[in-house]
């Protein structure tokens, strides 16, 4: 499977933050949204600048010790993007979630952003993915599939 497949199952709108926002604004929207990242970018069409996710939060508010609201979102954003192409099949996700340690992968082509896959999503789609062929293989056991070898 592609993660241009999930994304079209689950939808190629991602949310997004400006890099001037507070670290107050980012719960705010990851509450509202019931989300756990988004996608820092300072106008709805610009580049990309990065992700801000509740790990980062969390490392926000225990380096500094102050109300988030006075933190920025452009100090505490991840910058080196670990992304994917849409075309990249879904065991490159995984690969790369599993060595980055992220729950989190932007699907960026050319420079534009195509959606954003959580670990969430990647475990469905294996998930239905396994589902699908264990229904085929029971169907052609109990007599649903055809002979490789025609009788004689």
């Amino acid at each position: 499977m592609r993660l241009r497949e999930i994304l079209d199952q689950k939808s190629y709108e991602v949310r997004t933050i400006s890099s001037k926002a507070t670290c107050d604004d980012v719960v705010t929207e990851l509450v509202r949204w019931n989300i756990g990242s988004l996608i820092v970018r300072d106008s709805p069409t610009g580049p990309v600048l990065g992700i801000i996710t509740e790990r980062d939060l969390l490392k926000a508010q225990a380096a500094n010790r102050v109300p988030l609201g006075q933190l920025q979102v452009a100090k505490f954003m991840t910058t080196l993007l670990i992304s994917a192409r849409p075309d990249d099949d879904i065991t490159v996700a995984m690969g790369l979630m599993t060595t980055h340690r992220i729950r989190h992968l932007p699907v960026i082509e050319g420079g534009e952003l195509h959606g954003l896959v959580s670990i969430g999503d990647v475990v469905k789609a294996q998930h239905d993915e396994l589902v699908m062929e264990n229904h085929h293989m029971r169907s052609y056991i109990q007599g649903g599939g055809g002979s490789a070898i025609a009788p004689v």
